[in-house]
Parts: C-alpha cells; sequence; structure tokens
C-alpha cells in the first residue's frame, strides 16, 4: 500500500473539508433563506461540478491558475512557484470539485428549521448571527454533518481533475486514486486491491452513517412541527 499517497489524500480532504465548512456554511444560509429571482444561477454554479466532467473542471481549473493568468501570476509572484501541480492547487480544485457536496446538505438543512423558532429568536432581541449559532446551526447538525463526510469522502477518491490540476508527483500531489493507476499500470494488482478495498470500505462507511444521519433527520422531524 502507498502509505504517502494515503497520508497526502487525508492531508487534503481534511483541509478541502475545514475550508468548505467556513465557505458552505455562508453560503448555504444564503441559499435557504434568499429570495432572490437570479438565485437558480448561484445554485447552478454551486452544482455544476455534479454534472460537469471532471477533465473538463480540470481543464479550466488549469487555464485559470496557469502562469499566464492573474491568479497564476500572483500566486508566483508571492511563493516564486507555480500554482498548477501542486498541493496548494490540489487543495484549490479540490475545494471546488467538493463544493455541492458540502453546500448542498447544508442548504437543506438549513431549510427545514422551523421558521417559528428564527422568528421567537428575532423577537427576543437576538441578532442574525446569534440566532444562526444558537438556533439555526444547533438544529442542522446532521445536515452540516453528513456534509462534511461526504465532501471528506469525495475528496478522498478524487481523480479526475486531481490529474489534471497536479499530475502524479509522489509526495506532492500523488493521491491515493492515482497510486491505485499506477499499480494497475504497472500490473501490480495486489497493491491496488489492497489500496482499492481501504477505499471501499470507507465508501461504505460514509453512506452507512449519511443514511443513518439522515433517518435521525426524519425521525425528529415530526417533534419540530
Amino acid at each position: 500500500m502507498d502509505w504517502n499517497a494515503i497520508n497526502l489524500s487525508l492531508r487534503l480532504a481534511t483541509l478541502t473539508t475545514l475550508i468548505l465548512f467556513l465557505v458552505g456554511l455562508p453560503t448555504a444560509c444564503w441559499l435557504a433563506v434568499s429570495r432572490w429571482r437570479w438565485k437558480f444561477l448561484v445554485e447552478a454554479v454551486v452544482a455544476l461540478p455534479l454534472v460537469l466532467p471532471p477533465t473538463v473542471l480540470g481543464f479550466y481549473l488549469l487555464l485559470a491558475m496557469g502562469p499566464r493568468s492573474p491568479l497564476g501570476q500572483f500566486y508566483e509572484s508571492l511563493t516564486g512557484q507555480m500554482l498548477p501541480f501542486s498541493f496548494p492547487g490540489l487543495l484549490v480544485a479540490s475545494v471546488l470539485y467538493s463544493l455541492p457536496f458540502t453546500v448542498q446538505p447544508f442548504t437543506a438543512a438549513f431549510a427545514g428549521v422551523d421558521p417559528k423558532l428564527i422568528e421567537a429568536s428575532w423577537c427576543l432581541g437576538e441578532s442574525r448571527l446569534a440566532t444562526f449559532f444558537r438556533i439555526i446551526l444547533p438544529l442542522s447538525w446532521p445536515g452540516v454533518l453528513t456534509g462534511m463526510i461526504l465532501s471528506f469522502a469525495h475528496t478522498i477518491g478524487e481523480f479526475g481533475v486531481v490529474l489534471m490540476v497536479g499530475g502524479n508527483l509522489p509526495g506532492v500531489t500523488r493521491t491515493v486514486s492515482i497510486s491505485i493507476y499506477d499499480a494497475i499500470q504497472s500490473l501490480d494488482y495486489s497493491a491496488a486491491g489492497q489500496t482499492s478495498l481501504l477505499l471501499l470500505v470507507l465508501s461504505f462507511v460514509v453512506l452507512a452513517v449519511t443514511y443513518t444521519l439522515q433517518r435521525n433527520i426524519w425521525a425528529i422531524w415530526p417533534r419540530r412541527s
């Protein structure tokens, strides 16, 4: 088993999940309560990685982060290194690719909170920010946890975007999925089978936990109403 690739994938998935948690909370909260007539455009952009081929997304990210792009030139002026084929570039790609797996469960959870509880909090003098952290977020924790788990697992299994943006640099951008691909290419089916089994077990556990959380949501739903 390629433990270096496993460690890198775990680090990438952890950082991606933390960033998406911070970005996903305000985004999902806005999507859950906004009545802006063009909100569907934002929802479409957020959900785009679900239907867009990973290679297409990776291609446009390469253009956006390349040395000729403003972002690539800015990063290179700060660090002296290129953003593509680096761990930071891989992290940016992973955040964008896993965005809907975080935002959509968050949004569904926030939208399911009883509006009467929110209004009661406002009537008691609580600010919108205090209401969010004291009322909305505690009542939405199963959906928030689901989004974080799905984002973590989705990042672990990334292949197309990772290969396009990060390449295959051992210890830098070589993730588990790329390690499995290399093992199969070199006819090392034993190593590929062991790592694939690890991802299979992880995927099963993620789905089991996700369905358990969803079941708990529906179990407590009548009590809220």
